[in-house]
């Protein structure tokens, strides 16, 4: 495992076995930026400096996340989403020790 400090001044642990963090990620299967090899691993967000829970995809390139907008659903039962704007940073949490 490899230690190194992002642009924010927060440390990031890596492992160095994985792949880098895609640009753009999506936990919705049914997108084509959905990879699931990267969800084996806990990965979290920070937007304008504020770790986010909530993310269901995010570009790092163009600055954008996509969380649900509250309780409301679209038409076919999903969360409807909107759309924020911002630094987008992603990193691998580090494993927690047992």
């Amino acid at each position: 495992m490899t230690a190194f400090r992002t642009s924010s001044g927060r440390e990031a642990v890596t492992d160095s076995t994985l792949p880098p963090l895609p640009d753009r990620l999506s936990v919705d299967p049914r997108s084509p930026h959905h990879k699931p090899e990267f969800f084996e691993q806990d990965i979290g967000i920070h937007f304008n400096g504020k770790e986010r829970f909530d993310v269901e995809e995010y570009c790092v390139s163009e600055g954008w996340i996509k969380v649900p907008a509250g309780k409301t659903l679209d038409r076919k039962g999903r969360p409807l989403l909107i759309t924020l704007k911002g630094k987008v940073e992603a990193f691998v949490k580090p494993a927690a020790a047992s």
